[in-house]
């Protein structure tokens, strides 16, 4: 039995014999999902956001040796911490021995042990977003300021740098305002600003710094209130826009970072993606303020041709039962496509597990707005 399991199996029995004040508790549950399975990944962590304000972030796991899910992994394994994992669980990666989950209104980093998501330490950075490692270090983009909608916002964001051995933040490098989802290509990050408490004042750039120097180096302007960036190993960086729910849709781009231009424009909205080999899979649920309804895709687009393959890859009618699409992984080895659904941002949601073919093979409850996935043994 592999140490997550027997780890989980145990902390079941103690959640069933024990309580403890707090003002939200999560029980946690495990359901069969699928048959047992033999794979080099063994499973994959899946971050819910929870409602802003309902401090509901939970962390849920499964187990694909097993077929089995389990809910609030964290809660289960964590029940000394008082409040859980926080408010807004915003991204999740796994880098070495340690699983990262950035909780945005929390304004802290969770760092906990890969196999158990017991809790090591946390990291306190206001109103952080995103985070990606390099060379022993981890990179996380911070709105920097509150939350707050001010056209006139004047407190910049920042990406902080910091040392994953001891879990310092070393430094900071200025950037635009509210930036959200960082790259790293050929020794540079690539940030994408939002803007997005600047309504109707949004940013329209992506931020270069050199990582050795930690400086940023210049802005590229691509469009507004940027949200997603993917790099692929052809030079192309993809990134989203979402543009501003009015006249502007969003849009995704391909700047290529090489030739330091825009390569294409997709009239293909975005509000997740996710990259797997020279596929990128998009789904969105993008709402428009002029015909006051969503733009729903699941697109694949060739990152080499530059093409768009397809604008559903479900192909079995699953989708119609799917009301936000919201968070996307792909397997990398059986190439499953996982697709959560957000619902109605404030219940439970639910996840899918697709084929290739685009048939489903299994859906399961989540926690509230299933969003960000983090695969173990990758």
């Amino acid at each position: 039995m592999k140490p997550i399991q027997l780890y989980v199996i145990i902390l079941i029995i103690m959640a069933s014999v024990s309580c403890r004040e707090d003002d939200v508790i999560f029980i946690p549950e495990t359901v069969v999902v699928s048959k047992p399975g033999l794979s080099d990944v063994k499973g994959f962590y899946l971050l819910n956001e929870g409602n802003m304000g309902s401090n509901k972030s939970t962390l849920d796991y499964y187990d694909f040796s097993m077929g089995v899910y389990t809910r609030n992994i964290y809660g289960s394994a964590n029940p000394d911490v008082p409040k859980e994992l926080g408010d807004v669980g915003n991204d999740l990666a796994i880098y070495g021995t340690k699983l990262y989950a950035v909780i945005n209104c929390s304004n802290k980093i969770e760092v906990m042990n890969t196999l158990t998501a017991k809790r090591i330490t946390q990291i306190n950075i206001p109103n952080c977003r995103y985070i990606k490692f390099y060379d022993g270090y981890a990179y996380v983009t911070s709105y920097a300021g509150p939350v707050e909608i001010n056209p006139e916002y004047e407190q910049r964001g920042y990406v902080a740098k910091v040392d994953t051995t001891d879990f310092s933040i070393v430094d900071t490098c200025l950037v635009g305002f509210q930036p959200d989802e960082l790259e790293i290509i050929d020794d540079k990050i690539y940030v994408a600003n939002s803007g997005g408490y600047m309504v109707p004042n949004y940013e329209n750039t992506v931020s270069v710094i050199d990582i050795a120097t930690f400086k940023e180096e210049e802005r590229v302007h691509i469009a507004i209130n940027l949200q997603c960036v993917s790099g692929d190993k052809y030079g192309g960086l993809w990134v989203s826009s979402r543009g501003d729910y009015y006249d502007n849709p969003s849009r995704l781009y391909c700047y290529d970072v090489r030739k330091k231009r825009i390569e294409k424009e997709y009239d293909v909205p975005v509000s997740s993606m996710w990259l797997d080999g020279d596929s990128l899979y998009v789904v969105s649920v993008a709402w428009s303020n002029i015909t006051m309804s969503d733009d729903v895709t699941y697109a694949i687009i060739n990152v080499k041709t530059r093409e768009v393959v397809t604008r559903n890859f479900i192909t079995d009618g699953t989708d119609l039962k799917i009301k936000k699409p919201y968070g996307i992984a792909v397997n990398p080895i059986t190439k499953d496509i996982y697709v959560t659904d957000a619902k109605n941002y404030v219940n439970p949601g639910t996840l899918y597990c697709f084929g290739q073919d685009g048939v489903m093979k299994w859906s399961v409850r989540t926690g509230d707005i299933p969003a960000h996935f983090a695969f173990v043994g990758e």
